[in-house]
């Protein structure tokens, strides 16, 4: 059984996908308005929000957990509206030894796909894939949309 592994999830939303790609870059601090029950609080650490480097500091709620997470920019691509991060330190790092988060927003017209992709290296057998990680992250994604809706 292999300890590292990739999950990818697509998910279609109705909203912009331009402005699903500004709130993850440039407005992350907006998701503890849009999405409360799960996002409580983001702040910027080191760097520039939307930089290459940059750091942030998450609190959120997982698996009915308060839990937080700081993470740093490594890839954007504005281009591709594509992103990068490498979590540094916080709850998830207690059980994966790598985890990597990439959130890429593709528009064609009216279409909006956005994919979550999930790279890690878990610390044992024993440490389950992020499914629920991949749900939440998923959820997220509908919480923006139907803010943007409505």
């Amino acid at each position: 059984m292999s300890l590292v592994g990739k999950l990818v999830s697509e998910i279609n939303i109705k909203c912009d996908g331009d402005v699903f790609h500004e709130i993850i870059m440039y407005k992350p601090h907006h998701m503890c308005n849009i999405c409360p029950d799960k996002i409580q609080n983001v702040d910027i650490h080191e760097g520039e929000l939307g930089t290459i480097g940059s750091v942030r500091f998450w609190k959120f709620t997982h698996d009915g957990k308060e839990m937080v997470a700081k993470e740093v920019i490594e890839e954007i691509d504005e281009e591709k509206k594509l992103v990068k991060k490498k979590m540094i330190e916080g709850d998830m790092l207690e059980y994966y030894k790598s985890f990597y988060l990439t959130i890429h927003v593709e528009t064609k017209g009216e279409n909006n796909l956005v994919t979550w992709i999930l790279e890690y290296e878990k610390k044992n057998a024993n440490v389950p894939d992020p499914h629920t990680f991949m749900e939440l992250c998923l959820n997220i994604t509908k919480d923006i949309e139907s803010y943007h809706i409505n």
